[in-house]
């Protein structure tokens, strides 16, 4: 199955862009349904409470829960002392199986980490090229798996992509997604050094179209085994960790 690891969904309550306003997702799933595509990750629109976008999506997934998935997305300064809360509710009641945070919000924090070891989640953090967070994150939380879409930076921040490869290189718990990369030589170098298993496939859906995004992993023209990786398998290993690790703790790194 083809799995949608980035897609946006629901209602923002900002109007400076697509990204804050709606994430409507009927020409989404339409062309996802064409493409192939299985299943799908929903994260909000940007909102300025987080705990009534997500109720928004929670809804959403529970009206096709087979075709998809949830991801909590936290404000790590706003909702400082209630993140913990807030992902809560979403994995306990909505049964989400992620968290969600934006640079443009604010920088990813302890909490966010802690409230990740906590719940055995994996956080997609967009660092909005910010990349040498991920040593940090890969130091200070080994036991946390994190995903830097876009290979760092959206669409062309060459410099800081090529950053990223570096640190899904060394570091076992830092992962990216495919969406809104432009530059294809960097996805193929990021899998050639990287490996296949520390790639996911992404649209940032509804604003990009699924599969245009879907035909860049199928023009890597990798070896099915890792294909099947990038396309869906690496994501269910993220999120089955918390239901498969030991009460030591995390699974960070683990199946590679």
């Amino acid at each position: 199955m083809i799995i949608d690891c980035h897609c946006h969904a629901g209602e923002g309550d900002g109007f400076s862009g697509p990204w804050d306003s709606d994430a409507n997702l009927d020409k989404y799933v339409r062309r996802a349904r064409k493409a192939g595509i299985g299943r799908t990750v929903l994260l909000a629109a940007f909102h300025s409470d987080y705990a009534i976008a997500n109720r928004s999506v929670a809804r959403i997934v529970a009206g096709d829960p087979e075709r998809f998935y949830g991801f909590a997305f936290v404000h790590a300064a706003r909702d400082r002392g209630r993140v913990h809360r807030v992902v809560g509710t979403a994995v306990e009641q909505y049964g989400f199986v992620g968290i969600k945070l934006h640079r443009i919000d604010a920088r990813i924090s302890r909490e966010v980490c802690d409230a990740a070891r906590a719940f055995r989640l994996p956080v997609l953090y967009d660092p909005v090229g910010d990349v040498a967070v991920a040593e940090l994150l890969a130091q200070q939380y080994p036991d946390v798996n994190f995903i830097l879409p876009h290979l760092g930076s959206f669409a062309d921040d060459w410099s800081a992509q090529l950053a990223l490869i570096d640190h899904l290189v060394r570091h076992p718990n830092i992962y990216t997604d495919t969406s809104g990369v432009r530059r294809f030589d960097l996805l193929q170098q990021a899998v050639a050094r990287a490996g296949a298993h520390k790639v996911l496939f992404g649209s940032d859906g509804p604003w990009l179209h699924p599969g245009v995004e879907l035909a860049k992993i199928h023009a890597l023209e990798l070896p099915e085994r890792e294909q099947a990786m990038v396309l869906g398998q690496n994501l269910l290993r993220l999120i089955h960790a918390r239901f498969s690790a030991g009460p030591s703790g995390g699974s960070a790194g683990r199946g590679q």
